[in-house]
C-alpha cells in the first residue's frame, strides 16, 4: 500500500530495545478521490521499530473500495495479510497476483519498484494490515522480488496460530526476509490463555485486531500495539471473550534509516535522488502493466533538508 498523506513526515529511526508499551494508533486519511482511513502504530515518536518492522497499518472492516495507483518503492519489502476482501497486486516486476485472507504476499523494492493494489470487484468489505520491513544496509538495493505463502493452520492452548514469516510453535514460513524475523496471526477463543515460546533476542509486538486480550499484564485496547522488548522467553497472551491479533517480532534492527512517502533510505539526497528518479519515469522503478489509470505522482519535498528522528533514548 502506499502512503499516500499529503504531506508525509519524514523519519529517521533508530531501534533500540524496551520495556512494556502500548502504542495506540492515530488514524490516517488516505487520500485520493476513493479516500479509505486507517489505523496506523509504527512509526511513532516514542518507537520507530520492532525488529525490522518499520510501518504498520490496520484497516476495516470498511465498505470501501481500494484504488491505489501505481507507486514506487525502495529499500524495503511490504507484507500484505488480510482479514476480509480480495486485492489484485501488479507490479513492474511482472507480478500479477491476488492477495485474499489467510495468504501471505510480501513484495521486495529493494534498489527499486512499483505497484498498484486494487479491491476486486467482488470485495465489498476490507479488513487486513499492511505492513513494512527496512532492508539492512548490505541489502537494501535487493533485486525486485515476489513471494506468496499460505501457512498452514496450528494450534496452541486452543488458539489458531498462522505463522507468515518467521517461526513459532513448530510452524516455519519459508517465505526469505533478510533479518530474523517473526509475523503471525493468532485467533483466541474465549477464555483463552496461551504461552508462546519465542526468542529471546527477539523484541515483540501484539497488534489487537478485534475483541480483548491481555498481553503479560497489560490489557490492549482495539487497535492498539503492545511492545515487549528483548530478553523473555515466552510471551502470554489471554482473553476473556475472544479475540484476533497480529504478533510482529524480530532482532533490533540495529541501522538508522530516513523513510519519507513510499522511500526508505538513509539520507536526504538519496530520498531526493529517489523522488526525482520517479518523476522522470526512469527505469529505477519499471512500469506496471494492466493498471487502468495513471501512477501516483510524488508530493512535494519538505521545505528544509529531511531531518534525523527515531526513538528516544
Amino acid at each position: 500500500m502506499s502512503n499516500v498523506e499529503a504531506e508525509p513526515a519524514e523519519v529517521t529511526c533508530t531501534s533500540a530495545p524496551g520495556t512494556v508499551e502500548v502504542l495506540q494508533p492515530r488514524d490516517v486519511p488516505l487520500g485520493g478521490p476513493r479516500a479509505m482511513s486507517v489505523r496506523r502504530t509504527l512509526p511513532q515518536k516514542q518507537r520507530s521499530f520492532i525488529g525490522a518492522w518499520c510501518f504498520c497499518d490496520h484497516y476495516g472492516p470498511d465498505n470501501v473500495r481500494m484504488d491505489v495507483a501505481p507507486h514506487p518503492h525502495t529499500g524495503l519489502q511490504t507484507v500484505s495479510w488480510l482479514f476480509t476482501g480480495e486485492i489484485e497486486h501488479r507490479d513492474s516486476h511482472g507480478v500479477h497476483a491476488y492477495v485474499r485472507p489467510g495468504e501471505l504476499n510480501l513484495m521486495t523494492g529493494g534498489r527499486g519498484i512499483a505497484h498498484s493494489e486494487v479491491s476486486t470487484a467482488s470485495s465489498t468489505v476490507l479488513h487486513g494490515v499492511q505492513l513494512w520491513l527496512a532492508l539492512p544496509d548490505a541489502h537494501r538495493d535487493a533485486p525486485r522480488d515476489f513471494q506468496h505463502h499460505v501457512p498452514p493452520t496450528v494450534h496452541v492452548d486452543g488458539a489458531e496460530v498462522r505463522v507468515f514469516l518467521g517461526s513459532l510453535a513448530g510452524s516455519t514460513s519459508p517465505v526469505t526476509t533478510f533479518t530474523p524475523l517473526l509475523g503471525a496471526e493468532l485467533v483466541l477463543p474465549a477464555g483463552a490463555t496461551v504461552e508462546l515460546s519465542v526468542r529471546p533476542d527477539f523484541e515483540h509486538g501484539v497488534l489487537l485486531d478485534t475483541g480483548d486480550v491481555t498481553l503479560q499484564e497489560t490489557a490492549l485496547t482495539p487497535g492498539a500495539l503492545g511492545y515487549a522488548g528483548t530478553g523473555r522467553t515466552t510471551l502470554t497472551l489471554s482473553t476473556r471473550d475472544g479475540a484476533r491479533v497480529v504478533l510482529l517480532g524480530g532482532v533490533p534492527f540495529g541501522e538508522e534509516i530516513v523513510m519519507w512517502w513510499n522511500f526508505v533510505g538513509r539520507t536526504h539526497d538519496e530520498i531526493v535522488a529517489y523522488r526525482d528518479e520517479w518523476q522522470a519515469e526512469t527505469d529505477r522503478f519499471g512500469r506496471v502493466e494492466g493498471y487502468d489509470g495513471v501512477r501516483l505522482p510524488a508530493p512535494p519535498l519538505p521545505g528544509g533538508r529531511l531531518r534525523p528522528r527515531g526513538n528516544p533514548a
